[in-house]
């Protein structure tokens, strides 16, 4: 998962890679395997937006993949996503690698792809530092990457980016957290924040992204621990935060898979005079909230059907086609998946695309 502010030409319209992603915009072109447009002697005369089908079948291509191994929800959830989207073209074969936590192993698993001459590869890197020169490899073997998260060091690694909005959560939080107790009349509310790994830059962008909502309305993040995305990490550090903390008014946990946890220890210490927002839009958190029987009452999506968006781009770029509700013939060079507020209103909305933690 990226630093967003690293992330160049960012798009943030939720729901809008569902219509473009179907939609074609004209006839098929030569793979572009850089952000460059096409030059004037391949390049297509212009169109329209909307033309063409995109969901039609088109020239056979195959995708490769690789993603670290699946010792998280979140993480199962991409690959799985990522074979149910190549599963619904007749025109895609789709081959997966070994997951791997290994970024050794990784390397080489991709290179077995770029060996084999796949037409397109999607690649979600254990450590996009140490990933970049894979993705230039393919890249300069005329294999347009697309990077899915956890971004490349360079932009020469990849043909687009597609990825979540860490600092976009943060907000989404901050903001539902900031409007529900300004509308109840809290005034100095205790605000608490449950972190994932501290040392992460995309921890970093979630937590400034609440900072900053939250300073919009007068408020401040107070007693604030960070735990390591398990749910045991997320029981040991709230039992620690809430034992700081005799009074709570609301608190956000950046992560639904240590959520888990993270009721488990609140529901231990049989507080409840505060409400809690979770992150990344977990299934059970999704269930909670739609039970309503917890202090979790929202969390705000970091959603990984951006592996499925990740698989549908990476087959317009090979067969050489683009979104069909741009003007423009290719593929977005960036695109950036908004964060949404997941509450009791909206959750059946959302439900279908929660991951099991």
């Amino acid at each position: 998962m990226p630093d967003p502010i690293a992330v160049p030409g960012v798009l943030r319209r939720r729901g809008f890679l569902a219509g473009a992603l179907g939609v074609g915009a004209g006839a098929a072109l030569t793979a572009c395997t850089s952000n460059e447009a096409p030059s004037s002697a391949t390049a297509p005369a212009p169109a329209a937006a909307g033309g063409g089908d995109n969901a039609a079948p088109g020239q056979p291509v195959t995708i490769g993949f690789s993603a670290p191994a699946a010792d998280h929800g979140w993480i199962a959830a991409i690959a799985n996503n990522a074979k149910a989207q190549a599963d619904r073209y007749t025109d895609v074969t789709f081959e997966a690698v070994n997951p791997t936590n290994d970024i050794t192993q990784q390397i080489a698993a991709v290179q077995t792809l770029i060996n084999r001459g796949v037409d397109a590869l999607v690649l979600l890197p254990n450590d996009g530092s140490q990933l970049t020169s894979v993705g230039r490899a393919a890249m300069q073997a005329g294999i347009p990457v697309i990077n899915l998260d956890r971004v490349f060091d360079s932009p020469l690694a990849y043909r687009t980016w597609i990825g979540g909005d860490n600092y976009g959560m943060g907000v989404s939080a901050g903001n539902y957290i900031g409007e529900r107790l300004r509308s109840a009349g809290v005034a100095n509310p205790v605000i608490g924040e449950i972190a994932g790994i501290d040392n992460l830059p995309l921890t970093a962008a979630r937590s400034q992204g609440f900072a900053d909502a939250l300073s919009s309305f007068g408020f401040q993040v107070g007693p604030r621990q960070a735990a390591d995305f398990t749910a045991q990490g997320g029981q040991r550090v709230t039992a620690n935060l809430l034992q700081a903390a005799p009074r709570l008014d609301a608190v956000w946990n950046h992560d639904d898979d240590q959520g888990i946890g993270v009721l488990a220890a609140i529901n231990q210490a049989g507080r409840n005079e505060f409400f809690m927002v979770g992150g990344a839009g977990s299934a059970n958190a999704m269930r909670d909230i739609q039970a309503d029987n917890t202090v979790l009452k929202a969390t705000v999506t970091y959603s990984p059907s951006m592996a499925s968006s990740a698989v549908a781009l990476a087959r317009l770029v090979a067969q050489g086609r683009g979104m069909g509700d741009l003007a423009e013939q290719e593929v977005p060079a960036s695109i950036t998946l908004a964060s949404a507020t997941i509450t009791k209103e909206n959750v059946a909305t959302y439900l279908p695309l929660g991951f099991e933690s």
